[in-house]
């Protein structure tokens, strides 16, 4: 695990916080303070460089107490991002040729992945054709090990400082998963998918009590792994059946009595992604009177569910997720590369669902959440475009989604949708120092960024003071033209764990 913070550490210049779905707050002149134990011990919103040290001092530090590090015109600091679902075992199948080997016993099955080009296939054939057989691959504990630390430096690079992992049905292999998160000091949710029919024969699970067994094992496990020095736990285990259609009804049944006995463990799974996945789930389940209740009457839906995708959700299933409390990991990239279609967000959001954004990589082809981002823009553009008008509309139904919402949706509406709204997503007193440090300037490299770059305009006064909006815009650049070049350095918990200039 990265070494933790050993003194007060200051930041002093441009922080971006957001605040709700409609506002956040761009802050030029920003003092935040981070106790030894990674939480923000306080934070003054508007200080002039002349009154730092009097700023400081009134706090009681005085030199020597702490370590200032202040940003650079151009670098800015806001909260990291969430991805609320994410297929940490799919990373490997990302556009990538490659002979698959999967071993079943004395059997080996050789199968050609062909280049996944953004949408050949649609859910569940992209699922048999390509992932089953990527995924099966995670049996072999030596390959889990070789490529889990590559994958999930990737995501923390990214800029992501909190995943909800899918892991493969290996109890072995997701085990290797947590213990190289641990390691790195991500936050993250970590699940073995339950999965006992509906797949091929070289990747499912014997029996629903084998499957039940595995995933409380793994959940011992997680929740054994050492804690912070302050005595919080970064990895947590998740209740993790991959979707009805994989799941028996004695599995399903299993799974909503031990979640009953563990009701702070939260849960994950799939909903509503692709017509004929509904089609086929409501088939398997015919008492159920929709794709959500399914989960309802196996008592799976609640406070701390999260449900990826609800493409198409109707009103009646809005209601009932509402109702109970769960959330909505909205995952575009995935919708369109899939051709799943295009999740009505804004519609979520009217009625009150919590909303966060997911990369679910490799549906989605990129593990970037700035992508996700983006295209999270493009699908609310998109939706707004194709709008009849005949639908009653509210503050985001059919509405494009701007930045203050999307900058919501992936930091604390994601903290929402996991429970942890009230340690991540934001900066406030108390909470968790979860951040990245950000530069538009010229020197990262990245040519889609017209960036900060001193002397560009001869107008420009030496050491000329930015306000907010200068910081507003930089903002922009960073969240509709970024990359991980941009991102220069990533923290959890205080202590720095990625980024660009991380040397670990």
């Amino acid at each position: 695990m990265s070494a933790a913070v050993c003194t007060t550490a200051v930041y002093y210049g441009p922080v971006i916080n957001p605040e709700s779905l409609t506002n956040f707050h761009a802050l030029p002149r920003c003092l935040i303070a981070v106790s030894p134990d990674g939480n923000i011990a306080w934070i003054e919103d508007d200080v002039i460089r002349s009154e730092l040290e009097a700023a400081l001092g009134q706090h009681g530090l005085l030199q020597g107490d702490y370590i200032l590090t202040e940003l650079k015109p151009g670098e800015f600091i806001m909260p990291g991002f969430i991805d609320t679902h994410i297929h940490a075992c799919q990373v490997p199948n990302l556009g990538v040729y490659a002979w698959l080997c999967v071993f079943d016993e004395l059997k080996i099955h050789l199968m050609l992945i062909c280049l996944f080009r953004g949408g050949e296939d649609q859910l569940l054939d992209w699922l048999n054709n390509y992932t089953f057989p990527t995924e099966a691959r995670f049996k072999d504990m030596g390959y889990a090990t070789r490529v889990y630390p590559d994958i999930v430096n990737r995501v923390i690079n990214s800029g992501t400082t909190t995943s909800c992992y899918y892991a493969t049905l290996h109890l072995e292999a997701t085990k290797i998963l947590a213990d190289v998160i641990h390691e790195k000091g991500q936050r993250a949710f970590v699940g073995k998918c339950n999965m006992d029919r509906n797949s091929p024969d070289y990747y499912v699970e014997p029996s629903a009590e084998e499957s039940l067994e595995s995933t409380e094992a793994l959940i011992d496990y997680i929740q054994g792994l050492p804690r912070t020095p302050s005595g919080e736990a970064l990895v947590h285990p998740i209740i993790t059946p991959r979707f009805a259609i994989s799941c028996t009804d004695k599995l399903l049944t299993e799974l909503g009595d031990f979640a009953e006995s563990v009701p702070d463990i939260p849960i994950q799974t799939h909903i509503s992604e692709n017509p004929k996945e509904i089609e086929e789930t409501l088939e398997l389940f015919p008492n159920a009177s929709s794709y959500a209740d399914v989960y309802d009457q196996f008592k799976l839906l609640r406070n701390n569910t999260i449900l990826g995708h609800g493409v198409y959700l109707t009103d009646d299933e809005l209601q009932l997720i509402v109702t109970r409390g769960a959330g909505v990991a909205h995952c575009p990239a995935s919708n369109f590369n899939l051709s799943s279609g295009m999740a009505k967000v804004g519609k979520m959001l009217d009625y009150g669902v919590k909303v966060g954004l997911g990369t679910d990589v490799s549906g989605g082809n990129n593990p970037s959440m700035l992508y996700t981002i983006q295209m999270a823009s493009t699908t609310s553009k998109m939706v707004a475009i194709q709008s009849t008008g005949e639908e009653e509309e509210g503050t985001f139904t059919n509405k494009r989604l701007d930045t203050a919402t999307l900058l919501y949706l992936a930091t604390l509406g994601g903290a929402d949708v996991c429970c942890l709204k009230h340690r991540i997503g934001s900066f406030s007193t108390e909470k968790a120092f979860d951040a990245l440090l950000v530069s538009v300037r010229d020197d990262t490299g990245n040519p889609a960024v017209w960036g900060y770059n001193q002397g560009r305009d001869p107008t420009e006064e030496p050491h000329s003071r930015y306000e907010d909006k200068d910081l507003k815009e930089w903002f922009q650049r960073f969240f509709y033209c970024g990359d991980d070049r941009n991102i220069r350095r990533v923290f959890v918990q205080g202590a720095l764990i990625g980024g660009q200039e991380f040397q670990g």
